[in-house]
């Protein structure tokens, strides 16, 4: 949480990036007393947040969603002045495309592991739903310090569940390979409930039996009014109008201690001195800059693997379209499909349908880590496989009004086995050089709650405080999945 009153001498501090960490970090260094610069390398701030326009209905053009179950994106989104406009989904029922037909999304499970085998009836084949119900059979799974959730589960559930379920939930969130991604960072709470039990369901069902027992109210997801591409264009406003300086196509190609002391940084025919730096700009980005002062933490973010993916944005005559109800569909890899998700933008957030009566946008993401080949066709052929897969999966066979394309290259850090240490080392190198900070998605978590948390935590180390790193690490930001095409 914000400590508003907590206020330090920080003096001078350069914000590298204008993503959401990276104003977060500026919005949080003002309330400290600090004087702010962000330099922004693209001639936006946002990042991953991207608002947009089709047909002209307002839409996201990136990420959609943020966890409302964490205070940290909502709470930011309040002070800022977006209380009136926050607003949960419409609906928050989707389905999957699986084995040929649209399917009602299963509940009674975490992140896709089941609670029990009847929790997956209709999803997975008999045979699937028996090699679950041997769970409570099987001796323990040891995990030790970390293990990749697809590993695990498929060990104690089967394959099925894994491809059917477990994956197209986490690749909505990561992009990445459920066989790959950590389950200590992914599904935090998992990790911690299995190294306590034998059985893998036993696990889910405490975990359950505890989020009914918390009775935990209000939405789990929300979203905003005109779409969370607001949410970095609100803080933006605000660190402006307390101050803060924000410089746009201000690439940093050199950041240096200063002989003097603090750091020297160099953007363009800029040359800053300050007091602090708080590096929030991809991993790859980071590496770059930190290579001169440290190499070793320079090496480990280098070692950061990013999945990218295109968002693809139609829109309809309200008229010509009848899809199914809900909020969208995920898909399943192992069914051969080249979507991997949908959402049905126009039923999902009530602000769409109601500044766009006769519209109806939806939108689906193409692109998992690894996946070169379909990343490289070009718009048009994004836009084709899209409309042949919603043909398929819900019959839409209507000509859109418009159609965007939306390319995120290296736009998701990739979070494998022991990615936790890779983290701990950069850190560890990092807090050698007094008055440096690193910050983002590639640390504590790829959503919108994750990466403030993290700006946060940076901001409060640059001031000695490292309450906010050692909670970071006690317990990680889960990223859920948003519904469908998150």
């Amino acid at each position: 949480m914000r400590a508003q009153d907590s206020r330090t001498d920080t003096g001078q501090v350069v914000v590298i990036g204008g993503g959401i960490a990276g104003l977060a970090a500026a919005h949080r260094l003002l309330d400290r007393g600090a004087r702010v610069t962000v330099l922004e390398a693209s001639d936006r701030v946002g990042g991953k947040l991207l608002p947009g326009e089709i047909a002209g209905a307002r839409v996201d053009l990136g990420a959609e969603s943020m966890l409302a179950r964490r205070p940290e994106a909502v709470a930011l989104a309040r002070e800022v002045g977006l209380a009136d406009r926050l607003q949960p989904p419409a609906t928050a029922t989707a389905s999957l495309w699986t084995r040929g037909a649209l399917r009602p999304m299963p509940k009674g499970h975490v992140m896709g592991v089941p609670g029990t085998a009847a929790a997956l009836s209709g999803v997975l084949s008999d045979e699937g739903l028996a090699r679950i119900e041997r769970d409570a059979d099987l001796p323990r799974t040891e995990i030790g310090d970390d293990v990749a959730v697809g590993e695990y589960v498929a060990a104690r559930l089967g394959r099925e569940v894994v491809d059917r379920l477990v994956e197209p939930l986490l690749g909505g969130v990561y992009a990445g390979d459920a066989y790959r991604i950590s389950m200590r960072l992914a599904v935090p709470q998992l990790f911690a409930a299995v190294r306590t039990h034998v059985s893998l369901t036993e696990a889910v069902r405490e975990i359950q039996a505890k989020a009914a027992t918390a009775q935990q109210t209000g939405p789990v997801f929300m979203g905003i009014e005109g779409g969370v591409g607001q949410l970095p264009l609100a803080v933006a406003r605000s660190v402006r109008a307390r101050g803060g300086e924000i410089v746009t196509g201000a690439p940093v190609t050199e950041l240096r201690r200063a002989e003097a002391g603090g750091w020297r940084v160099v953007a363009g025919g800029r040359v800053l001195h300050a007091d602090g730096v708080v590096v929030a700009v991809p991993a790859g980005a980071a590496a770059a800059l930190l290579r001169a002062e440290t190499p070793a933490a320079a090496t480990e973010l280098a070692g950061v693997e990013y999945a990218s993916m295109a968002l693809v944005t139609l829109a309809y005559r309200r008229a010509d379209t009848a899809l199914p109800e809900g909020s969208g569909f995920l898909v399943p890899p192992v069914d051969g499909h080249t979507i991997k998700a949908s959402t049905f933008a126009s039923q999902k957030w009530g602000w769409i349908a109601e500044e766009n009566p006769d519209l109806l946008v939806l939108r689906t993401s193409v692109g998992r880590y690894g996946e070169t080949e379909v990343l490289g066709r070009d718009d048009a052929d994004l836009v084709d496989v899209s409309r042949h897969d919603l043909r398929e999966a819900t019959g839409l066979a209507a000509e859109p009004v418009a159609t965007r394309v939306t390319r995120w290259d290296d736009g998701l850090p990739q979070y494998p086995v022991g990615h936790h240490t890779r983290v701990a080392r950069v850190r560890e190198h990092v807090a050698k050089l007094p008055g440096l900070a690193v910050c983002g998605a590639a640390y504590d978590g790829v959503g919108i709650p994750a990466c403030v948390a993290s700006a946060y935590a940076a901001v409060d180390q640059l001031g000695g405080d490292h309450a906010g790193l050692d909670a970071l690490r006690a317990n990680p930001v889960q990223s859920l999945h948003g519904g469908a095409g998150e």
